[in-house]
């Protein structure tokens, strides 16, 4: 008989947590998303007001606007997924409206007016994401995902 393999590995294991919710797509369910996002992030460790949750807050904040304003159809929720996958933090809004889709990352796209209440979201989150794009959702929608490398 052979004794089982004590090889062990040098690097560090990798955790994965995740949190999913559905809110109502109303500008309060786009707000409550952003608050029980951050409570999450700070129980997995990531700290209320620290430079990665204020990061994470814009991302969550500006997806979900993005869903409830653009993506919304009448009845139908939008859905939060954040995402700890080792050392990068996920953020995934899911909408039911696949048929507008935001353009593609690094795609030139007008500069809003000076003094236009909209038109920048998208804009920050390019800026504030390491990573970031639109995945269609099946079986109906889109996912807005973006995607943040953490300090080691």
């Amino acid at each position: 008989m052979t004794a089982p393999s004590t090889h062990t590995a040098h690097t560090a294991p990798v955790t994965v947590r995740v949190f999913t919710q559905r809110f109502s797509s109303t500008p309060r369910g786009a707000r409550l998303a952003r608050r029980l996002a951050l409570y999450q992030l700070d129980a997995w460790g990531v700290p209320y007001g620290s430079p990665t949750s204020d990061t994470a807050a814009l991302l969550v904040a500006e997806l979900a606007a993005n869903a409830v304003t653009h993506g919304r159809v009448p009845g139908r929720d939008f859905e939060l997924a954040v995402k700890l996958l080792g050392r990068t933090l996920r953020v995934e809004v899911s909408d039911t409206r696949g048929e507008r889709r935001p353009p593609c990352p690094g795609t030139s796209r007008p500069f809003p007016r000076a003094l236009a209440e909209n038109g920048r979201g998208l804009l920050l989150v390019e800026v504030l994401a390491d990573r970031w794009g639109v995945l269609d959702r099946v079986p109906v929608g889109k996912t807005g995902v973006a995607e943040l490398d953490l300090a080691h």
